[in-house]
């Protein structure tokens, strides 16, 4: 019993800690409604793949998008999904069009086949929505997402830097729940 007296007063403070921090940065709680109905909406984007990576910021009714699409519709789509959700008065569009060109599409396949292909950590890219994006542009990678654990983020980088014709890689992996993001 008092296991889960401990347990639940921990609970408490981090339930505490994590509302003071809100409140604290004035956050609303329809910004925080907007942001996660703006995630759901990029989540939901029919073209948004491995090769795509959108990120997005909140600052009362305007929403800020930024990243790195492959596919030139999911700029338009995203700022037209997000334009559409109740709150939303602006949107700023900052996401960019990667090149088009044969040696980044070799490197993509390379890269992914490469990382597929080593064991556990094609589990990051198995869903319809991955937890690892893989930005290629001109030679030069960018991984982005959420693994489980450091060793992962590590042999992640690792396999990256394999890759043939790889420039270099730079690795914004966050260590956390896959279920956070």
């Amino acid at each position: 019993m008092n296991k889960y007296r401990s347990l639940f007063a921990v609970f408490i403070a981090v339930l505490t800690f994590s509302l003071a921090d809100v409140s604290a940065q004035n956050v609303s709680p329809a910004s925080i409604d907007i942001a996660r109905q703006v995630s759901k909406s990029i989540r939901k984007l029919p073209r948004y793949e491995v090769f795509d990576h959108i990120d997005f910021t909140v600052a009362g009714n305007v929403v800020t998008l930024n990243g790195k699409v492959h596919n030139a519709i999911n700029k338009s789509d995203a700022e037209g999904f997000v334009k559409r959700i109740p709150g939303v008065t602006r949107v700023i569009n900052n996401i960019e069009l990667l090149p088009v060109g044969s040696f980044d599409d070799q490197i993509r396949r390379n890269l992914y086949a490469t990382i597929h292909n080593w064991g556990g950590l094609s589990r990051y890219l198995w869903t319809v929505n991955p937890d690892v994006r893989l930005i290629v542009e001109r030679g030069h990678v960018t991984l982005e997402g959420t693994v489980y654990n450091e060793g992962d983020r590590n042999s992640m980088n690792i396999v990256a830097r394999s890759v043939p014709n790889v420039f270099s890689v730079t690795n914004n992996l966050k260590v956390g729940s896959v279920d956070a993001r």
